[in-house]
């Protein structure tokens, strides 16, 4: 596998893995709050991600037609600077003392920096090599699954000790009577050191991103090539309702469930670094296994991959509640590489439909699939409290096995897949 040697993809890769390592410990964080800091139901906390998740997926394609017209150096640079800041102000409040709904604010907020970065950097990781379009918008899609694996781990174990142990010092002493009657306390302001994290991938966005001038004198150089064949070809109804309720479907499946993955063995009586390192091997997991799905759709039909994958993901997700320790670990990696491994070639559908809007056609499905995941948080969120978190998912990974066959409702792909078409166009106009 070459690797791209461009700078701006590292730069836009390195943007990706920075605002995902944010995003991705707001699970871990809001377990940590709930049990230590301020009590929360499994509702309340699918409310705050997906509030998060919500503001994130409307603003991505107004930035996604804002990166079309200006290249996005500042909407993506400061978009990651302000995705951090967002969730560090949400983590200062709680330190302080302050309310649920005073703490949900700046951290559904801080998703318009998600929102803003997302189209930018899919768009450059796709236009910094056009021979290799598919395999670096896989690649750059990695980078962010590393950044979403990193999160609750780098969470998990700044937390694992800012929490007072009672139960675990004095109920075994006391005997099963004095089981969870002590009140356990604990402190975020651990976490606040990672603010310094966000420095260096803004800076170099800022740095290699084309500015307005250089991005305009480009477009106007491609345009007649852009705006032929593909990006005037009519868009069926019926495949894009097939496609978003597919997409809906499979969110329950990812990114929902890994919302509450930390609150699931929480209840089992993991610790935060425990859960925290179970959640990022789902993520890495995901991200490792989208590069090795990018590379398949070079041979093989993109519908069979999702739907392959997405059988085979659901028997774990079923089985995800009921087992401890390694085996554990290994279905979260399972259920992480499978159901996750498909994301990128979303993405790369969506582009190819719109070769002369990659900005917004990047922002618009990416919005949808983060869109979907809030309405999945709100529904396992909601199922948890009603039934269990364990029947939760159970009811998740059934729901998942018999929508994966929607993929294959939709029309098969002229040649043998969507990458080395849109590959292929790529060399044909370079």
């Amino acid at each position: 596998m070459r690797l791209p040697s461009n700078r701006l993809f590292w730069a836009v890769s390195l943007g990706h893995t920075t605002n995902d390592i944010f995003m991705s410990m707001r699970s871990v964080l809001l377990a940590f709050i709930s049990a230590y800091v301020l009590p929360m139901s499994n509702r309340q906390i699918g409310l705050a991600i997906s509030a998060g998740e919500l503001v994130g997926a409307f603003s991505q394609p107004f930035f996604g037609w804002l990166a079309d017209k200006t290249g996005g150096r500042w909407v993506g640079a400061l978009g990651v600077a302000w995705t951090v800041s967002g969730i560090m102000i949400a983590m200062l409040v709680v330190a302080a003392g302050g309310s649920y709904w005073l703490m949900l604010i700046p951290l559904a907020l801080a998703a318009l920096g998600s929102g803003a970065f997302h189209p930018v950097g899919s768009m450059h990781a796709a236009e910094s090599d056009k021979l290799r379009a598919a395999s670096n918008t896989a690649i750059f899609f990695m980078f962010g699954q590393v950044g979403l694996g990193l999160g609750p781990a780098l969470a998990g174990m700044l937390l694992n000790n800012a929490h007072t142990r009672y139960n675990d010092l004095f109920g075994t002493a006391l005997g099963p009577a004095f089981q969870g009657v002590f009140i356990e306390s604990g402190s975020v302001t651990p976490v606040l050191l990672l603010w310094l994290l966000v420095i260096p991938a803004p800076l170099l966005m800022a740095l290699f991103i084309p500015s307005r001038r250089q991005h305009e004198g480009a477009a106007r150089a491609r345009r007649p090539a852009a705006d032929d064949g593909p990006a005037r070809l009519p868009l069926p109804v019926k495949v894009l309702v097939i496609l978003a309720v597919a997409v809906m479907f499979r969110s329950l499946a990812n990114p929902a469930t890994v919302s509450f993955i930390p609150r699931l063995f929480q209840l089992k009586g993991w610790s935060p670094a425990e859960y925290g390192l179970l959640t990022s091997s789902f993520w890495i997991a995901s991200g490792v296994a989208g590069v090795l799905f990018g590379y398949l759709a070079n041979r093989f039909d993109l519908r069979y991959i999702i739907t392959g994958g997405l059988l085979m993901a659901a028997p774990a997700i079923f089985l995800l509640p009921v087992l401890e320790g390694g085996l554990a670990f290994v279905l979260a990696v399972v259920v992480g590489a499978l159901s996750g491994g498909s994301h990128s070639l979303i993405v790369v559908l969506a582009q190819g439909l719109l070769p002369g809007r990659k900005g917004f056609a990047s922002g618009a499905i990416l919005g949808f699939i983060f869109a979907t995941g809030a309405v999945g948080n709100l529904i396992i969120g909601d199922l948890a409290d009603r039934i269990g978190a364990a029947p939760a998912f159970q009811v998740i990974g059934i729901i998942t096995l018999a929508a994966s066959f929607l993929w294959l409702a939709l029309p098969a792909p002229k040649g043998r897949s969507v990458t080395p078409r849109l590959e292929g166009a790529e060399v044909q106009r370079g």
